[in-house]
């Protein structure tokens, strides 16, 4: 093509000129001709535009509503599961805490005096009480029994603690081999008859009691019904022994009403959530027929056995990990799936959608971009057939006016065209939206043309804007939760050798928390030239609340061992009263906390509620040293410690450690416990502090393989070697 001044020669305009001007001369037939021709190339040009565009929107739509509809499941499920599991896990805390007193409790009868207990109390409706209630045939007035049932009452201001830390909790209760329950709720008026008559409980009977006394450990129940109110619940219960003897079963339960309904009114917009006992069985869905429904247990289907292998390999997998977002073909139609644990009874919870439901955004788009086109071609035929009978009846009249006019013509139609196809090709990474301009309002089908690429363009940039927006408010907060995690850390003593010029004791500590932080601390710090002050706790909960209980918490102990106050068991009880007076989260901390004299190597040390600590003397093999326990920090106003002493002699060490440890699960659902602590350390006791925390946390590694942490992970050794003037005398004598 050749450009003379402003006119094209080669180009559509010249060949609009030429065949106009032929119309002229050859009339009708030359211009039918021409108009013809013209219609069939921009008709052309019109359909294969709308075909790239259609398909390259299509593409990018799908993709964009793929990533966005596993984006949202995967962070629903987890966030779904991570809810209920921490209400499930939260219970089996609180009934762990009334085990662990109860045991306390029957192990020290003497050191207990009688506290009164009476039967349900309907005037008291509404109100926390405690309440005994009786087999039939069990005489609660016989002096062995009454006795016993007034050193259980004794457990009743915690158990209306543990009953009011939560509002999902419909009891809690402490049941007596003889036939006796004592239980604390807000609703006494159900354990009544109509007439009045006070309504006869045997728990030995019940399924909570026959499973915690064979498995003899903690244990969650299937979904089952309330003997009192008919809801549906979930029993948390744990026997407790004394020298080997059942003293009692204590449990509290949920109501799973509100879960319920819940789970049934998630059914909508394709979507719905189910939960999976650890059976396999549906428990809670909102569907009535189907795979999914809800049935009998004796008539409902192990969804892990299911002929389906890629749903029982996605069920078999909720049950122990998140599975992320899978496709899975059913007899109805194809869903996306995704599952997560709920660890603590051995449940899963399903979010499923169907891959209908998510297709149908894309479906609706193409037929809107479809019946737009057409409706633009369709207007543009009609408008051709118009112009070209005026063109017909006024070609002799305007023969002249149209050659000149023909330039004209040309450009309105083809300076747009070239404008957009231009626009087209310039679309990128850094330009990715078509917009309008003023070249495209041409009144007429190719402005139609061009507002409809312009308002899908516009659609397809903010869906790929939302996504960025989402993805970086993802790294947000993990730089949040790095930032949290290295204060933490560095809040701890983490520089070794801590005290290079004391030669008098080696002492190490290391924390690894289960989320990216954590709620266990340790502590060591010179109170003077002679006191070594070694703390090791483990706050209740995990992730941000804990790590702030925490450091509260590991601040207040600090200031009052800094403050004078040299006896541990002051110290503990000092912290108490500090932690209980403004502790509106209900939050608890164990703690051990020990004092050694350097000089005489004297340790002086009290228990709240802590670990067993392990003690080893030189040139023998460490062992669990079983010390006094006290309740909790943070639990119970007025708490009293005990301090004890141990002598150490050089050579001699002690490791603490937190339940991060002892309570590390594989997959088989075994807990590391304290034998296999003790055959850690004992591999090599004669080592470094250093040493045996690595030795420890190797054994732990091998134990739980691939499975997540669960808890966090915190230990301490320190080892004595005497005072320096022992030492130096050692080496005079050349035998260190």
């Amino acid at each position: 093509m050749k450009k003379f001044r402003n006119l094209i020669i080669g180009g559509i305009e010249t060949k609009v000129f030429n065949l106009i001007a032929i119309t002229a001369i050859l009339l009708t037939v030359t211009f039918m001709s021409v108009a013809q021709y013209q219609a069939r190339m921009l008709s052309s040009l019109a359909e294969e535009t709308s075909a790239r565009q259609q398909e390259s929107i299509t593409g990018i739509t799908e993709s964009l509503m793929d990533e966005v509809v596993k984006q949202s499941m995967n962070r629903d499920t987890e966030l779904e599961a991570m809810i209920v599991e921490e209400l499930f896990h939260s219970l089996g805390s609180r009934v762990e805490m009334l085990g662990r007193y109860a045991e306390s409790l029957y192990a020290n009868p003497e050191n207990t005096g009688k506290k009164g207990y009476g039967p349900p109390n309907p005037r008291k409706e509404g109100e926390a009480t405690a309440q005994l209630i009786l087999a039939d045939g069990v005489d609660g007035t016989t002096p062995e029994l009454a006795a016993r049932l007034g050193l259980t009452a004794n457990m009743t201001d915690m158990m209306i603690s543990v009953f009011e830390a939560s509002v999902q909790t419909n009891s809690c209760f402490v049941a007596l081999p003889e036939g006796a329950l004592l239980l604390v709720d807000d609703h006494p008026s159900s354990k009544y008859e109509e007439d009045g008559t006070l309504i006869s409980f045997d728990a030995r009977t019940r399924s909570w009691y026959r499973q915690a006394v064979e498995a003899g450990r903690m244990i969650f129940t299937d979904v089952e019904t309330d003997a009192f109110t008919g809801n549906i619940e979930i029993v948390c219960a744990m026997p407790v022994y004394s020298d080997g003897r059942l003293e009692a079963v204590v449990g509290a339960n949920l109501f799973l009403t509100s879960m319920q309904e819940a789970v049934e009114s998630s059914d909508e917009n394709g979507g719905f959530v189910c939960v999976v006992n650890q059976n396999g069985h549906v428990v809670f869905s909102p569907k009535t027929e189907g795979i999914f429904r809800v049935c009998d247990a004796d008539e409902a289907e192990d969804l892990r056995r299911s002929e389906n292998m890629s749903l029982a390999g996605l069920v078999s997998n909720a049950m122990q990990a998140k599975t992320g977002v899978r496709k899975i073909t059913l007899e109805d139609g194809t869903y996306y799936m995704a599952g997560a644990p709920m660890k603590t009874v051995g449940w899963s919870l399903l979010y499923i959608f169907s891959q209908e439901s998510a297709d149908r955004p894309v479906e609706m788009l193409q037929e809107s971009f479809t019946g737009i086109q057409e409706e633009a071609v369709a207007a543009y035929r009609g408008n051709s057939a118009r112009t070209n009978r005026m063109g017909i009846m006024l070609l002799a009249v305007l023969a002249v006016l149209l050659t000149a006019a023909s330039l004209l013509l040309g450009k309105r139609i083809v300076k747009p065209l070239n404008a957009i196809t231009k626009r087209i090709s310039q679309i990128n990474v850094e330009n990715p939206e078509f917009k309008m301009d003023k070249a495209f309002r041409t009144g007429d089908e190719i402005e139609v043309l061009a507002q409809s690429f312009a308002a899908i363009s516009h659609k397809t940039v903010e869906y790929v804007r939302q996504v960025k927006k989402i993805t970086a408010e993802k790294e947000r907060v993990s730089v949040e939760l790095q930032l949290s995690h290295d204060i933490q850390v560095n809040m701890l003593p983490n520089i070794f050798p801590a005290f290079p010029e004391r030669k008098e004791f080696d002492i190490y500590a290391s924390m690894l928390p289960a989320k990216e932080v954590g709620g266990d601390f340790y502590d060591f710090y010179l109170v003077d030239d002679s006191h070594l002050v070694m703390v090791i706790a483990d706050v209740s909960g995990k992730g941000i609340p804990a790590a702030m209980f925490m450091m509260a918490s590991k601040i207040i102990i600090n200031n009052i061992s800094t403050m004078g106050v040299s006896d541990p068991a002051q110290i503990l009880e000092a912290a108490n009263r500090q932690i209980t007076s403004n502790n509106p989260a209900e939050m608890f901390i164990t703690v051990w906390l020990g004092i050694l004299n350097i000089q005489t190597g004297l340790l002086t040390a009290a228990n709240a509620g802590h670990e067993y600590p392990c003690l080893m003397r030189k040139g023998g093999r460490f062992a669990l040293y079983k010390d006094r326990h006290g309740f909790v920090l943070g639990g119970m106003e007025g708490s009293q410690y005990h301090s004890y002493e141990v002598q150490l002699y050089p050579g001699d060490a002690v490791f603490v450690y937190t339940d991060g440890v002892s309570e590390a699960n594989n997959a088989k659902e075994e807990l590391f416990g304290t034998g296999r602590l003790e055959e850690a350390l004992n591999r090599d006791p004669e080592a470094s502090c250093k040493q045996l925390l690595e030795n420890v946390s190797a054994s732990v590694a091998a134990f739980v393989e691939e499975e997540p942490q669960f808890d966090d992970t915190t230990m301490l050794a320190v080892r004595y070697n005497g005072p320096v003037e022992a030492i130096k005398e050692v080496k005079r004598d050349g035998s260190l």
